[in-house]
């Protein structure tokens, strides 16, 4: 490997184990980014339940239905929380320090949206086993890689997002803003119901956001089978999306340079 190379993958790899060594020091960082989803999980499969009787429905499981949209959800504040954790470091001067370093600023903003995307497989597995004791299906090995796949893919966007945002307010208030996006990017797409039941305003936001195809590919194993074309628009929106989120956090990070 070209030296260059090994020392910007040795950068990247320092920051995801400091990102692992908070987790550790700090454990009670990660409960909010786990009781959030799995109390949304709890709540609504218990109030909603009985959907599954609506004509239509594409399950009698509610439990399956709205697990996959827990687990992106957890994947959401736990790339938020990396967020928040950047405009921690902003605002204490230790950013300046990484800005200060030989390393490549697509080095450091990877690390640290690496280091959320792995974070996020710890929230949404426990929402996963907390739904296996409720009566969720299974999704079969190709579910749960498609699923996880998802997840990893809305915690490097949520990461991408949050950093964009500390970036440009340099402050830990903004948490909100980045914890809100995230959320209403998941909710409003077909988290409740199939896009067919729904209605009114979130009928038209469910059809045009594109995060339903990342809810929709995540559901898949729970909800039927694994395929292809129920796969492939999740891919590009979780591509699509990270390229364009990350080029803007890079841009701001680059802007803090100066």
């Amino acid at each position: 490997m070209d030296a260059t190379l090994r020392h910007d993958w040795e950068t990247i790899r320092a920051l995801v184990r400091r990102s692992a060594n908070e987790l550790i020091r700090v454990p009670g960082a990660a409960v909010p980014g786990v009781l959030a989803p799995t109390i949304f999980f709890l709540g609504l499969t218990a109030v909603f339940g009985n959907l599954t009787h609506l004509p239509g429905f594409t399950t009698d499981n509610y439990a399956s239905f709205m697990v996959p949209v827990s687990m992106l959800q957890g994947a959401g504040f736990t790339g938020a929380a990396m967020g928040v954790n950047l405009a921690r470091d902003i605002e204490f001067g230790l950013f300046d320090r990484f800005l200060a370093s030989p390393a490549p600023r697509w080095v450091l903003l990877t690390g640290l949206v690496l280091s959320a995307a792995i974070r996020s497989v710890i929230p949404s597995t426990f929402v996963f086993l907390i739904a296996l004791v409720v009566g969720a299906h299974f999704p079969g090995p190709d579910g749960l890689v498609v699923t996880y796949l998802c997840v990893m893919g809305t915690a490097t966007i949520a990461a991408c997002w949050s950093a964009l945002i500390a970036l440009r307010f340099k402050t830990q208030s903004a948490a909100p803003l980045m914890q809100t996006v995230m959320l209403a990017a998941v909710l409003c797409t077909t988290a409740y119901a199939p896009q067919a039941l729904l209605t009114g305003w979130l009928a038209t936001a469910a059809e045009y956001n594109p995060f339903t195809q990342v809810v929709e590919a995540a559901r898949q194993g729970f909800v039927g089978g694994i395929s292809w074309s129920g796969t492939w628009p999740a891919i590009v929106v979780i591509a699509a999306l990270t390229a364009l989120l990350g080029w803007l956090a890079l841009r701001g990070m680059r802007r803090t340079a100066y």
